[in-house]
């Protein structure tokens, strides 16, 4: 128990780091002007994919990109919409990677895609299970409401890793376009390659996180059924 509590303080340090040094990279970035802007940018991939049936759309907020398989949209948030910068390019290439899948029926996507909504539900009763299953351990010893919990738990655990390989996936092919149609300079593809990077590192922190507070509460669970 006391090395799971070791490692979650450790992911959250790392989390924290991972945060900050992705929100640096980014502003830094943002500074190094272009020749397109984020929504060209995704307009002209989405064609260049032979994909003609996806709409680029501004969305506000920040960091709010994100593709949207049921409606066809690449949703673009405000700045990286309008802007014309390596971190604009980098986030716009990125999301349309994730049409790209699609529009080919990725593996990993289709997977993906298929999850949500049990995701969906789980993540809507999921806290008041463990909560419930924790308080109904701790006054009866019963723990199997808490076993509820934790299938709903690990639901969102499994979602959480196989969504890793859709994301490096779609920074793969955000940067194989953008070194072929050169619209970034080398030193720029470099540093859009390390924004993504940094980007794709946040999922991987999570995913982490989220498996040792799985482990977590399957600890509580199988120390209440050896005492039983």
């Amino acid at each position: 128990m006391g090395g799971i509590y070791l490692i979650s303080i450790l992911i959250m340090g790392v989390s924290w780091y991972v945060s900050s040094t992705l929100q640096r990279r980014f502003k830094e970035y943002s500074q190094i002007p272009i020749r397109m802007t984020g929504k060209e940018i995704a307009e002209k991939m989405l064609r260049d994919n032979g994909i003609y049936d996806v709409q680029v759309v501004s969305v506000a907020g920040a960091l709010t990109d994100h593709y949207n398989p049921a409606n066809k949209t690449v949703n673009l948030s405000d700045w990286v919409y309008a802007q014309s910068n390596v971190a604009a390019a980098a986030v716009a290439a990125h999301e349309c990677g994730h049409a790209v899948q699609h529009n080919t029926a990725y593996t990993w996507l289709t997977m993906r895609s298929k999850l949500v909504p049990v995701v969906q539900v789980s993540s809507q009763y999921l806290q008041w299970v463990i909560l419930g299953g924790l308080a109904i351990l701790m006054f009866t010893k019963i723990p199997w409401v808490l076993l509820i919990g934790i299938i709903l738990f690990a639901m969102t655990t499994l979602f959480s890793f196989i969504t890793l390989p859709v994301e490096f996936d779609a920074s793969a092919r955000a940067l194989k376009w953008l070194d072929t149609t050169q619209i970034l300079q080398p030193e720029q593809h470099d540093k859009a390659k390390n924004a993504l990077k940094w980007a794709a590192s946040t999922y991987v922190v999570a995913a982490l996180g989220s498996l040792v507070t799985l482990l977590y509460y399957i600890s509580i669970f199988t120390g209440a059924r050896r005492r039983d």
